[in-house]
């Protein structure tokens, strides 16, 4: 054997016994990343309980059927559910609504934090992700004590004299958006600023040397050169938005559900679990087509920039 052949073999071997001594990690991983995901599946095309759960074997595509449509109850004719269209509607209306806003109150953070000197931007950051230190369900509750009737912007709107009785925001979709926006600002911020942190800031002195207003600057220089960051931030709001559960029961009350709601709902008071894989295969579908959006759009930002 030839000692080319020879270190081959040994390349080989190595590579073999890698894979053999990871394979009991990759087994882990893959069933327990691709395990719940087989599970709804399966849930989804089986027939639904008499009190829950599904009937083993017996396949039925009802769960699929009445995600978009439903029988009337009196006729028994087909039509489109109403309710359901409604809080897809919803929920994606918030999440984009939710998204704008964390990306507008963002988007200046992080330039403010990107443009102060190197030894406190660390602060900066540090305090940025102070929330993240505290339960979700611990900051939905602040937030409620913000907004409700009694709560700080209502009592001081009375004292200022600007209304004269309480807002009505808690159980609203406001009182929803106000507390997603606050609960993934630092997701925006943060992925914003580690784009910001390699802008090279010299372009922008060259741009106001050339006589551009603040506009061109931050249409020309700034947004293009940040635009990975924004397409991050975005997507890392948009996904768990869309999906969310805790704020929506907190802050929306029952009437003000989400699609993490309904799934929720279906699986314990409806008893009707293959209704409820279907919805959290239709939600996995919709995170699966943002996240496809968002790796072309970065595809095409590379290419831009290497053209360039």
């Amino acid at each position: 054997m030839q000692p080319h052949e020879v270190e081959q073999a040994a390349i080989r071997r190595g590579t073999m016994r890698r894979w053999l001594l990871s394979a009991p990690a990759l087994v882990i991983i893959f069933l327990a990343s691709f395990g719940p995901l087989f599970v709804m599946l399966a849930f989804s095309v089986l027939e639904k309980g008499d009190y829950g759960g599904v009937k083993p074997w017996t396949f039925s595509f009802d769960g699929w059927a009445n995600v978009f449509f439903q029988h009337d109850i009196f006729t028994g004719e087909l039509g489109f559910a109403d309710a359901h269209l409604s809080i897809f509607w919803r929920s994606v209306r918030l999440s984009i609504i939710t998204t704008a806003l964390t990306l507008v109150l963002g988007f200046p953070t992080a330039y403010f934090i990107a443009t102060r000197p190197r030894k406190t931007r660390e602060i900066w950051v540090f305090l940025v992700t102070i929330p993240f230190w505290t339960n979700l369900l611990i900051r939905t509750f602040a937030m409620q004590e913000v907004i409700r009737n009694e709560g700080v912007i209502n009592t001081v709107a009375m004292r200022l004299g600007m209304i004269s009785e309480p807002i009505q925001i808690m159980y609203t979709d406001w009182a929803v958006l106000f507390g997603m926006t606050y609960v993934y600002l630092p997701l925006m911020v943060l992925p914003l600023y580690a784009s910001m942190e390699k802008l090279d800031f010299r372009l922008v002195e060259a741009a106001y040397d050339l006589y551009a207003n603040r506009f061109k600057v931050l249409r020309r220089i700034i947004l293009p050169l940040t635009k990975p960051g924004i397409i991050a931030g975005s997507i890392l709001v948009f996904i768990p938005s869309l999906g969310a559960y805790v704020t929506p029961r907190v802050l929306g009350g029952g009437k003000n559900m989400m699609l993490g709601n309904l799934i929720g709902l279906q699986f314990g008071k409806g008893n009707n679990w293959p209704l409820g894989a279907a919805i959290s295969i239709t939600l996995m579908v919709v995170v699966m087509v943002a996240l496809l959006v968002y790796v072309r759009a970065t595809a095409r930002a590379g290419g831009d920039d290497r053209g360039r």
